[in-house]
């Protein structure tokens, strides 16, 4: 292969690194609207409401690094509404939430 062959080979790779971390940081962000849809319903809100309160979980994954920061949010909001979850079953609503939103970031890539 010739240099520029590697270079060009390079480059692509970089481009597809960067769009897979792109398609990663936007299924990250979905996955705490959904979860914070699902946890809205739990906790009785529905429409602008429940909008609303996805926008909140959102917000929580920026309070410290990790995303145990939105796990503990909706925990928090949960015990406070009397409604009862454990950290293990948020945890997997969390990552149903995740792998819907990976289908749903990559079907919208398919499709542009």
């Amino acid at each position: 292969m010739s240099t520029d062959a590697f270079a060009d080979r390079e480059k692509g790779f970089e481009a597809k690194y960067k769009l897979d971390q792109e398609q990663e940081f936007r299924a990250q962000a979905r996955r705490n609207r959904l979860f914070g849809l699902w946890a809205a319903s739990k906790l009785g809100k529905a429409g602008p409401d429940a909008e609303a309160y996805a926008k909140t979980v959102v917000a929580a994954d920026f309070t410290k690094p990790g995303h145990d920061d939105v796990l503990e949010k909706v925990a928090a909001d949960l015990a406070a509404a009397g409604q009862t979850a454990t950290m293990s079953d948020l945890k997997v609503e969390y990552d149903a939430a995740l792998m819907a939103a990976r289908k749903q970031v990559a079907s919208e890539s398919s499709s542009s």
